[in-house]
Parts: structure tokens; C-alpha cells; sequence
């Protein structure tokens, strides 16, 4: 019952309201970017949803399009700056999505949208996370976020969308907003790409699947 009729009204009221809260917060975040950047803040990037239909999602920046001598980027290091750890590390660069949820591409909880280049590498049981709107938050986010493995995420966030319950989300959201106000799980690595979305520091399920 809530998961057909009332958690994709719940999910527009919520980020409506959300996003009036956070809109002080985050216009500060674009403005400050945008001089610091000397660029759009925003990162977009396509992503799959729910049935595997393509949207872009919504981000704020948090690495520069510096570019050396021959027009190449410079390495991520370089591109990284104090201000872009900082918006990533209070998660303020995924407040932007709260648009894709009001647009009904997201959800506020469930598995988050990874690259559209891992399409062809899911497993019959993996794709089951295709069968809901992706979210901003979810069940493998609050499980450890950076510090468990790829088969152990997808294996939660098909968990997740067999098992949605009102109490599920409620806790979900609960204990998200713990790890961003405590910066639990959370890990910077200036030497990767933080859009590239929670690669794992093993990787190994892509590398067994011959992704990497």
C-alpha cells in the first residue's frame, strides 16, 4: 500500500520542503563554486532509473575543469579542492537532486544511479534495483556508504526494493541524516573522481566481471 500509493507523494512533498530548508544553503554552495571554479557549478551527468530509463542527474561540482598547457585536465588531485572535499564530505554537492525527485526521475530513498557504462555487467538478481526510482539515500548508503563492497551494496538494494515499508524509509532517512551531521563512513580520496559515485577501493566484483 505505501510503496504504490503514498511514498511518491511523500517524496514530492519532502523534497518540496526540503529544498525550500536547504535553498539558503545551497544557493551560498552555487555562488561560492561559481567564483571559486570560475565555472557552471553544476555536474550533470546521464544515469539509469527506474527501468533502466536514462535522466540526467543533478549535482554540484566538487573537482575544476582546470586544464595544463595542452589542454589536458590536470589530475584529479589538483582539481580537488579544500571547498570541493568540503561540499562532498557534508554531502551538500547531492542536494541538487532533490530537483530529480520533485521531477519524479528519483526518489528520496533508494539505490543510488550508478554510470549508464555498467549496464551490461548486472546479474538477473542485481537488476531487480531497476524495478524503483533510484534515491538520493538508501539501505546500502546507511550500511556503510564507502567501506563495503559492490556485491554487498547491490545485494542491499535489492533487499531494499523487495522489503519497502514506511518504517524502512523513515529509518533510512534517520540514519542518513546521523552519518552526514557525524561524517561517518565517509572517505575523500583526493587521487579519484568523486563524480564518478562510490567507486569501491577493491572493485573486485567489476574486475571479476571484466569491467576493470
Amino acid at each position: 500500500m505505501y510503496r504504490k500509493f503514498f511514498k511518491r507523494p511523500l517524496d514530492f512533498l519532502l523534497a518540496l520542503v526540503g529544498l525550500i530548508i536547504v535553498s539558503p544553503v545551497l544557493l551560498i554552495a552555487i555562488l561560492i563554486l561559481a567564483i571559486d571554479f570560475r565555472e557552471n557549478p553544476f555536474f550533470m551527468q546521464e544515469r539509469p532509473g527506474k527501468h533502466e530509463k536514462i535522466f540526467s542527474v543533478i549535482k554540484l561540482k566538487t573537482m575544476n575543469s582546470r586544464k595544463d598547457a595542452n589542454g589536458n585536465l590536470l589530475s584529479d588531485t589538483e582539481r580537488l579542492t579544500p571547498l570541493g572535499i568540503f561540499i562532498r564530505k557534508t554531502s551538500i554537492d547531492e542536494l541538487p537532486q532533490l530537483i530529480n525527485v520533485l521531477k519524479g526521475e528519483m526518489s528520496l530513498i533508494g539505490p543510488r544511479p550508478l554510470l549508464i557504462r555498467y549496464q551490461p555487467y548486472y546479474t538477473l538478481e542485481e537488476r531487480k534495483r531497476f524495478s524503483i526510482r533510484p534515491g538520493i539515500t538508501g539501505l546500502a548508503q546507511i550500511s556503510g556508504r564507502n567501506y563495503i563492497t559492490w556485491e554487498d551494496r547491490f545485494a542491499r538494494d535489492v533487499e531494499y526494493s523487495e522489503n519497502i515499508t514506511f518504517a524502512m524509509d523513515v529509518d533510512i532517512i534517520w540514519k542518513t541524516i546521523l552519518k552526514v551531521v557525524k561524517s561517518d563512513d565517509i572517505e575523500v580520496d583526493p587521487t579519484s573522481n568523486p563524480d564518478m559515485e562510490y567507486l569501491d577501493v577493491e572493485r573486485r566484483d567489476w574486475k571479476e566481471k571484466g569491467l576493470l
